[in-house]
């Protein structure tokens, strides 16, 4: 397998682990502090959905970091497979939840114009986040099933 930055084990797969680490941790952090999102499933949904997304990334850089510390190559067919099947999960997961937030959003502050008795702006900003730390899921995901179908 080719050395790609972006896959496991090199400089551009930790900055991407830790852009999707970061983006779901303020996503979660965001959605955690607004008293009234347990009364809406989706955004239940994107909490559980970003709280996956922090454990997986966090896993995957610790295990980045770990590799590029002892110069040791994670490019193993196995090795990319569990990383390709984590991130296909992890980033569905997290699109769907963002899907369904961002149409609880437009619905509560377009629709019902009930913003000044919700937090939209704090909804708003959790689900951007979690718009985003999909984007960085998808380069990881794609890099490593690029490198599995090209063997």
């Amino acid at each position: 397998m080719k050395d790609v930055q972006g896959m496991p084990g090199t400089t551009g797969g930790l900055v991407l682990r830790l852009c999707q680490l970061g983006f779901a941790a303020i996503s979660l952090s965001v959605m955690a502090t607004t008293s009234d999102f347990p009364s809406v499933t989706a955004f239940c949904y994107l909490v559980a959905a970003v709280s996956v997304q922090c454990v997986w990334s966090l896993s995957l850089a610790i295990v980045d970091v770990y590799a590029l510390s002892v110069r040791r190559s994670l490019r193993n067919c196995k090795v990319v497979g569990f990383f390709t099947i984590g991130d296909g999960i992890t980033s569905t997961l997290t699109f769907a939840a963002a899907c369904a937030s961002a149409g609880i959003t437009v619905l509560i502050a377009n629709d019902l114009n009930k913003c000044d008795v919700n937090h939209c702006k704090r909804f708003e900003t959790a689900t951007a986040m979690a718009f985003i730390s999909w984007f960085a899921v998808s380069p990881s995901f794609l890099l490593n099933f690029w490198s599995l179908a090209s063997r």
